[in-house]
C-alpha cells in the first residue's frame, strides 16, 4: 500500500502512539471498575472489599528491590496483561508475600513499580533493579517473597529509598555480558557462496594481502577439518551421493531479494525484515544470524523500547549460515507452527542425501566445538571491540532511527573480551562485557554480532567506523541465549547518599549480595546458556 508522507508521520508519531495506549488504558480501567473479571490481566489478583477492609491499611515505603533472573520461558522483564514475564510473576509474588497490599494487588501502578532495565525473551539478569512502594514491616519479606517465586527468579534484597527514587530515571548506566563460542569466530568455508566473495571483494579491493594476513591463524582449519573429518566420511559414501552432498553444501548460491533502500524497517513483515540486495559493503562485513529471539536495555530518560526482538548481514545469506560449513553455529529460532510441520517432517523418512547431510552436518559441527583461538585472533576481537568505546552514531545498530536522530548517538564506557576462555561441554567460550550509558533496541546482540563477523570475515577493522556513517546497513542480531544484564549502575545516586549522610538508607548496588549472585548465575544462567546451545546449536 502507498500512502503519503503525512500519513506516515501521522502513523509514526509520538503521540499518536500515546493516545492509542491511553485509550487502551483506560477502557482495560473502565471494564475493571466494571466488575468484568474476565478483563483482569493474568498477574493481577483482585480480593473482595471484605478481604481488603480486613488486612487494613499497612505503612508502605519507597524502596529499591535487587533481582536476578534467568529469562528462559519468560516473554521478557516487563509486565505484559496476556503474556508471562518475569515483573508479573514477581508481581504476584510480592502480593502474595504481603508486600504489596490486596487493595493494590490488581495493578502495578498503584505500588509505583519502575524497572530499571527492559529485558527481552529469553535474555537474562544476574542483577536488575525495581522501585516502588512496599510493605516491609515484616523482617522475612525477603524469603516470604522469594517462597512465592521459581527458582529461576530471584530478590536479592532491597534499599530504602527517599520517595521521589526511580529505578529507570536514576540509573547512570548498565553493564552487559554476552556469550558466544569461539567458533564463531571461524572463517566461511572457502567453497561456501560467502567465502568466494570474500575472496573476489578482496582482489577487487587491492586487498588479497591484508585479507590473508587477517586470516592467517585459522587459514588451515577448514583444510585440516576436509582431511580428518569430511574427506573420510565423503569416501564412505556412494560416489553420486558423495558429489550430490558435496554440492548441497557448498554450491548453492543464496537467493537475493530486493527491499526499497528507504523502506521502513516496521514496514517490514519480521520473517523478510533481513532480505535486502547485497553491496559490496554489506558482504565484506557480514552474513545473516537469525533471531532467536528479542533483547537490548533501553534508552536512558527518553523512550523505553523493547530491549533486547553484523556488516550489511542480510536474510539472502541465510543459506550459507544455515549450512554447517557457514562457521556460525546460529540457527533460526521456529514459530510453534513451524516447529510442529518440523516435528511432522521428521517422521517422515529421510532421503539417502538428507540423511547424509544430517551426519555431515553434525560432523561438522562437532569439529567447529573442538576449535581454539588463537591469541592472534582473540586479540584482534578486543581490537575491534575498541572501536564502540566513546560515543557514535548507532542508527545501524537498532531499527526504525535515521542517520541524523540525535538520539542515536550512545555512549560506550568500555567493551571487553575476558583473555581466558570458558571451556564447556567440549566447546569454548568467549566472554564479551559492554559497559554503556544506555541501548537502543537489539543494540547489543547487533553490535556483539558485526564485532564477530569482522573479524570471521578477515575485513579491515575500519568497516567498523564506517558502520557509523550515513549509509544505511542491515545488521543482523545474534541470539538473545547468550545475553545477560550483569547490573545496573547507580554512582551518582549512591554518592550523594553519602554526602547527605541520609539516615536508614544504604547504597543500591549488588555488592553485598555477591556470593548469591554468583551462584545463582552458574546455576540459573550460565548452565542454562550452555545446555541450551549444546541441545539445540543456537
Amino acid at each position: 500500500m502507498v500512502v503519503g508522507s503525512g500519513q506516515i508521520w501521522d502513523a509514526r508519531s509520538g503521540a499518536d502512539k500515546r493516545t492509542r495506549t491511553e485509550v487502551t488504558q483506560e477502557s482495560a480501567k473502565r471494564r475493571r471498575l466494571n466488575g468484568d473479571e474476565d478483563s483482569l490481566p493474568i498477574y493481577a489478583t483482585k480480593f473482595s472489599k471484605e478481604e481488603i477492609e480486613a488486612e487494613g491499611r499497612k505503612p508502605k515505603k519507597k524502596v529499591a528491590v535487587m533481582l536476578g533472573y534467568s529469562g528462559s520461558g519468560y516473554k521478557g522483564m516487563q509486565i505484559n496483561n496476556d503474556e508471562k514475564t518475569i515483573e508479573g510473576d514477581l508481581f504476584k509474588a510480592l502480593v502474595a508475600a504481603g508486600a504489596i497490599s490486596k487493595a493494590n494487588a490488581d495493578d502495578p501502578k498503584k505500588s509505583s513499580l519502575v524497572r530499571c532495565a527492559r529485558t527481552d525473551r529469553g535474555v537474562h539478569a544476574a542483577g536488575n533493579v525495581i522501585s516502588l512502594k512496599m510493605i516491609i514491616e515484616d523482617p522475612d519479606i525477603v524469603p516470604k517473597i522469594n517462597e512465592h517465586l521459581p527458582p529461576q527468579i530471584r530478590v536479592w534484597g532491597f534499599e530504602q529509598t527517599n520517595g521521589s527514587f526511580s529505578a529507570y530515571q536514576l540509573c547512570d548506566s548498565r553493564i552487559y555480558e554476552y556469550l558466544i563460542p569461539t567458533y564463531c569466530f571461524l572463517p566461511p568455508h572457502p567453497e561456501s557462496f560467502l567465502g568466494k566473495q570474500l575472496v573476489k571483494l578482496a582482489e577487487e579491493a587491492g586487498d588479497s594481502a591484508g585479507f590473508e594476513k587477517r586470516q592467517h591463524e585459522v587459514s588451515d582449519f577448514w583444510k585440516e577439518t576436509e582431511e580428518a573429518h569430511v574427506k573420510p566420511f565423503l569416501d564412505s559414501l556412494d560416489p553420486e551421493l558423495s558429489a550430490s552432498v558435496r554440492q548441497a553444501l557448498y554450491d548453492a548460491e543464496p537467493k537475493i531479494l530486493d527491499v526499497e533502500p528507504d523502506t521502513d524497517p516496521a514496514d517490514i513483515p519480521e520473517a523478510a525484515a533481513s532480505d535486502t540486495r547485497i553491496t559490496p559493503v554489506e558482504v565484506q562485513a557480514t552474513i545473516e544470524l537469525p533471531d532467536t529471539g528479542r533483547n537490548d536495555d533501553q534508552t536512558i530518560k527518553h523512550q523505553e523500547s523493547d530491549f533486547e526482538k553484523s556488516s550489511g548481514a542480510i536474510e539472502s545469506l541465510k543459506a550459507d549460515v544455515s549450512r554447517p560449513d557457514s562457521g556460525i553455529g546460529f540457527v533460526e529460532e521456529t514459530s510453534p507452527e513451524t516447529q510442529t510441520l518440523n516435528e511432522n517432517d521428521q517422521r517422515s523418512p529421510l532421503s539417502a542425501l538428507e540423511e547424509a547431510l544430517r551426519k555431515l552436518k553434525s560432523i561438522i559441527i562437532s569439529a567447529k566445538k573442538a576449535y581454539r583461538i588463537h591469541p592472534t585472533r582473540l586479540a584482534r576481537v578486543q581490537s575491534v571491540l575498541n572501536h564502540y568505546i566513546g560515543t557514535h552514531n548507532f542508527h545501524n545498530y537498532t531499527i526504525g532511527k535515521l542517520p541524523h536522530d540525535p538520539s542515536a548517538k550512545r555512549v560506550i564506557r568500555s567493551f571487553t573480551v575476558a583473555p581466558d576462555p570458558i571451556l564447556i561441554n567440549n566447546a569454548e567460550w568467549l566472554s564479551l562485557k559492554v559497559h554503556g550509558q544506555s541501548f537502543m533496541m537489539h543494540q547489543i546482540r547487533k553490535m556483539v554480532t558485526m564485532a564477530a563477523l569482522v573479524v570471521r570475515c578477515g575485513c579491515p577493522e575500519e568497516r567498523m567506523k564506517e558502520s557509523y556513517g550515513q549509509e544505511r546497513l542491515t545488521l543482523p542480531k545474534a541470539p538473545s541465549l547468550g545475553l545477560l544484564l550483569e547490573r545496573p549502575v547507580f554512582e551518582t545516586y549512591n554518592k550523594n547518599l553519602v554526602k547527605e549522610g541520609a539516615n536508614k538508607r544504604g547504597e543500591v548496588g549488588f555488592g553485598r549480595f555477591e556470593r548469591q549472585v554468583e551462584e545463582f548465575k552458574q546455576r540459573e544462567i550460565y548452565e542454562r546458556i550452555f545446555g541450551e546451545e549444546e541441545r539445540d546449536d543456537t
